[in-house]
């Protein structure tokens, strides 16, 4: 499973990233476009960039699909569940377990529609002309406006991403029934920075100077610490000046 989860994450990165690089892209290229910079401005409006807004919706809708999955494997999507978490332990084991096969079942179906609908979509055509098998009366299905891409090809997200999800409901369902915990996000959590862990023996208020005071003790190791652990005459507590016991 830890190749599969890699590989959701990689998608997923690599579709946001993609993304708004293109937008940016064509922003910028829309603007600079409209500037009057002789030789420059021919060169851009040479560019075609008119299909990079289909790419992005194309893109996002991906990126959404398969974002769904991570989030049912991570615990990320939002639930209301001050009803479930006041119940008896043994009635929200139920409840959980009845909204994890209610969302396996949902996802299911529709995964499998879309993968019907796929097929008849142009999937069908395209499999029967790279198998060089007889196509028939079969139809290629249409293509997308501006990049004329099969548009099954678009669809595909749909079975694809639904039915990963249905399988990390599933998941989610034998690890709850196992170990009875769900997967929680910590959504003050940022990935790639971890907490300092605090020592235990920190002194807060000492500091590297000779001028404020200190934990001796934690801030003392070896010979140092043993000399201020060590008992002190009772005759020499009291000091005057000249450095004579009182």
């Amino acid at each position: 499973m830890k190749y599969l989860d890699r590989l959701e994450e990689l998608i997923i990165t690599f579709l946001m990233g993609a993304a708004t690089l293109i937008i940016f892209v064509a922003v910028i290229h829309r603007y600079a476009a409209g500037m009057s910079i002789p030789g420059l401005q021919d060169w851009l409006l040479a560019l075609d960039l008119g299909w990079a807004q289909e790419l992005t919706i194309i893109m996002f809708v991906w990126m959404a699909k398969f974002g769904a999955a991570y989030g049912v494997r991570t615990g990320i999507h939002v639930g209301v569940d001050v009803l479930i978490n006041r119940l008896d332990e043994r009635m929200r084991k139920k409840f959980i377990v009845f909204g994890l096969l209610a969302g396996a079942t949902f996802t299911g179906i529709v995964g499998t529609l879309g993968a019907y609908f796929v097929w008849e979509n142009g999937a069908h055509y395209a499999f029967l002309t790279l198998t060089g098998m007889p196509v028939g009366d079969i139809p290629q299905g249409p293509t997308t406006p501006d990049l004329e891409w099969p548009t099954w090809m678009v669809y595909s997200a749909i079975p694809l991403g639904t039915s990963l999800m249905c399988f990390r409901f599933l998941q989610v369902l034998v690890s709850f029934l196992k170990t009875g915990e769900l997967p929680h996000h910590d959504h003050g959590h940022v990935d790639g920075l971890e907490e300092e862990t605090v020592p235990v023996d920190v002194d807060f208020y000492g500091l590297d100077d000779n001028l404020h005071m200190r934990d001796l003790k934690h801030s003392m190791v070896g010979d140092d610490r043993r000399k201020v652990a060590a008992p002190v005459d009772p005759d020499r507590r009291k000091i005057d000046l000249g450095g004579e016991p009182k």
